[in-house]
């Protein structure tokens, strides 16, 4: 359920903390290596900006508006993570950018940019709620596996 859900996205709601300490919220396209999330971001957008300062990341994904059967109900899936940037100058660096090629070549013409970094997202924890009564936390190694909360407040 979880992995079919997460397959669905090409791309993540990013949150991070600005400079006043506040929430910021946007999107980047992502990919998914060795069970870590990567994305490219210019460093024009607020989210470069942040990420270098707390080196901390929300990562969410949340089911259309318009194939949810019941709006409070939308499945969704959320990460918090620690990021670091990768050195343009190692293999992974290469690798995760050659895969996001192959999802869409735009990453051909960012490539050449120079103000542009690879972001990699190490979760370190999870939660997600697939409908009424159906919340869980993300454990495992891989963060792939579903433990059901216990509820506390729905009678």
């Amino acid at each position: 359920m979880l992995n079919n859900f997460l397959k669905s996205f090409k791309s993540v709601v990013l949150s991070t903390i600005d400079e006043n300490d506040f929430p910021f919220t946007s999107y980047a396209p992502y990919i998914k290596v060795h069970n870590k999330y990567y994305f490219y971001l210019s460093n024009m957008a607020k989210h470069s900006h942040n990420l270098k300062k707390t080196q901390k990341v929300s990562l969410f994904f949340i089911e259309d508006e318009q194939k949810t059967e019941n709006i409070f109900a939308r499945k969704r899936v959320v990460f918090q993570a620690r990021v670091e940037v990768i050195s343009k100058d190692i293999l992974l660096y290469k690798e995760v950018l050659d895969k996001f090629e192959k999802l869409d070549n735009t990453i051909a013409t960012l490539r050449k940019m120079s103000d542009f970094n690879l972001y990699e997202a190490e979760v370190f924890y999870g939660e997600a709620v697939f409908g009424f009564g159906k919340a869980y936390e993300i454990k495992g190694k891989n963060f792939d596996e579903l433990i059901a909360k216990k509820a506390t407040g729905h009678k």
